[in-house]
């Protein structure tokens, strides 16, 4: 008798995964920026804290708000879909019945076999099959708007509060140098997190992820360093 082994697969982390990790980055990358740019401008330490803090209220809030959006809409169509298809096999199941199979016939099998699948799928759940195999609308990737709005908030606050940590720590005047190396840390750190509940590889996540940071930031101490000087 064969041996069964376990299969691990990453699809069904996608949902929560990519609002988790959007989150996170967001917010160490943004709330980094923002403190680094107030700060290059010759702020007090006060004024960067208060900033980096409203700067993670602000993001967490609008990640969550647009999310929420985003997905709402996803689910919405989703929802349209399946009650056009319901009605569709209410009024016509034959057409609906040889449409699902010329979809196996395009995916391999034969006409006959086809037919048969689909018989069997319909007769057990034809809703469900044709939202599967016509729509791609799957239990693992339908559209979770509360789940992504809540995962984009919390990542994002998770994510800015390094940021802001470090600031918060560091001596007066030297809040850029151990922003810059605290941030960046935990960019590979969070880049290759993501890429190894991801299944991708994990230099090249870390690599990608600090580089956009490190732009980011440089970007935004050019901007404060001009404007406090005009100032």
């Amino acid at each position: 008798m064969p041996r069964l082994h376990k299969e691990i697969h990453r699809s069904d982390r996608i949902g929560w995964l990519r609002a988790a990790v959007l989150g996170a980055n967001d917010g160490t990358i943004s709330t980094a920026s923002l403190i680094m740019g107030v700060a290059a401008a010759g702020a007090s330490t006060s004024s960067i804290l208060l900033s980096g803090v409203a700067g993670m209220v602000a993001g967490a809030m609008s990640m969550a708000a647009g999310e929420y959006v985003s997905v709402q809409s996803q689910a919405d169509t989703e929802k349209a879909d399946l009650a056009r298809e319901k009605r569709e096999l209410e009024m016509e199941p034959e057409f609906e019945l040889d449409e699902l199979a010329e979809i196996y016939v395009s995916r391999g099998l034969d006409k006959r076999l086809a037919v048969k699948v689909a018989e069997q799928l319909m007769a057990h759940d034809a809703l469900g099959a044709h939202a599967r195999d016509e729509l791609g609308i799957t239990e693992t990737l339908r559209a979770r708007p509360i789940q992504a709005a809540i995962s984009s908030a919390v990542s994002f606050i998770a994510g800015a509060f390094i940021p802001v940590t470090a600031a918060l720590l560091a001596p007066p005047g030297f809040i850029p140098e151990l922003l810059i190396a605290t941030v960046l840390f935990a960019l590979v750190l969070l880049g290759g997190t993501a890429a190894y509940a991801g299944g991708a590889p994990i230099v090249k996540g870390a690599l990608r992820v600090t580089f956009w940071g490190a732009l980011a930031m440089g970007l935004t101490a050019a901007v404060g360093r001009l404007f406090g000087t005009a100032v």
